[in-house]
């Protein structure tokens, strides 16, 4: 089993660096859970942010990309491997507070996808 790198993109994900993945589908392994609103690809801090609209009333998730399974790009969808659930209750992203950016939150973002890897999902 590999390790788990929460901020970069897995080399088997399909996923090519500069490519614009605004509005594709996030696909988790039970359902669709919404669309890509923002998107960074930079090493070591590459993210998702998916509106998912009114799955989660309306509420935004930050994902590393390290849990990007599959990326689409004729489907313009992208499969993680995460449960709605899972995503559902990571910690909260909140778009207005400066805060998701500081390495105490991507710290717990990473550990709590990071936890699922060292449980075997």
């Amino acid at each position: 089993m590999s390790t788990f790198d929460p901020w970069n993109y897995r080399e088997e994900s399909g996923y090519a660096q500069g490519t614009d993945i605004v509005g594709y589908k996030i696909a988790a392994v039970d359902g669709d859970i919404g669309k890509v609103d923002k998107a960074t690809d930079e090493v070591g801090s590459a993210s998702i942010v998916v509106d998912t609209g009114p799955w989660i009333l309306g509420r935004k998730v930050l994902l590393p990309a390290g849990v990007v399974q599959r990326v689409d790009a004729d489907e313009e969808k992208i499969y993680v491997d995460r449960t709605k659930d899972q995503i559902k209750d990571s910690p909260e992203y909140d778009p207005d507070v400066a805060d998701y950016d500081e390495q105490e939150y991507r710290d717990r973002l990473g550990n709590y996808y990071g936890d699922y890897y060292k449980r075997g999902m």
